[in-house]
């Protein structure tokens, strides 16, 4: 298959229309316009009964002693996670785009609805990890659907890296029901994959890293 996006290049940035944060001089992030990117793919293979996709950062800090906190950077060496920004399954094997704000359109506190995209959109879409990150902010916590773009620490010494997956499927649903996660779907097609491509872009809030790139 091939995989492609009009947002960003593979390898490149990913501009802060499509991030949940951007810089902030002086509180060091503010939120952003939180749009899900542009996304396109051909050359579906033969028997391809429905598509999903997945988007993760495999840079996420293990831990979060050092995480935004002023005076402190978190270390490159410490040990990654992966965090779901968006998880879309159960699309059909003839839709062939996905549209700049199509699924996602500014950050909504306290969470957003699903599984069921809604709203003429086509799919389901799993719950990401913002779920858990916001789960003791009383603003903030809620259950997050969908897309929420990127938002890594402030003070993290290394770039994050965004993997957005299409898979081809041979099945035409994916055996997940409700509250459904990234990790359980990954588990839930393995054995279904006809095919799989990837695009990488790149993230960072600190602005050491950004005058670097």
């Amino acid at each position: 298959m091939k995989f492609w996006s009009d947002s960003f290049n593979d390898g490149a940035a990913i501009p802060g229309e499509f991030a949940f944060c951007v810089m902030d001089p002086v509180s060091h992030v503010a939120m952003s316009s939180n749009r899900n990117p542009h996304l396109a793919w051909s050359d579906v293979p033969a028997g391809t009964k429905s598509l999903a996709s997945i988007c993760h950062d495999y840079d996420v800090p293990s831990r979060g002693d050092d995480v935004n906190q002023e005076g402190k950077t978190v270390p490159a060496d410490l040990p990654r996670v992966d965090f779901f920004h968006w998880t879309l399954i159960d699309l059909p094997p003839n839709m062939t785009s996905i549209a700049v704000g199509q699924y996602s359109d500014g950050v909504t506190p306290r969470g957003k609805p699903g599984p069921e995209a809604g709203g003429g959109r086509l799919g389901r879409q799993g719950l990401n990890d913002y779920t858990g990150w916001f789960a003791n902010d009383g603003s903030m916590n809620g259950d997050y659907f969908g897309y929420d773009g990127p938002c890594p620490p402030w003070n993290d010494s290394i770039l994050h890296h965004y993997v957005f997956t299409l898979y081809a499927l041979n099945i035409e649903r994916v055996p997940v029901d409700g509250k459904f996660t990234g990790q359980q779907v990954r588990d839930a097609i393995r054995g279904h994959i006809l095919d799989e491509a990837k695009i990488v872009g790149s993230y960072t809030l600190n602005p050491a890293m950004s005058q670097a790139r």
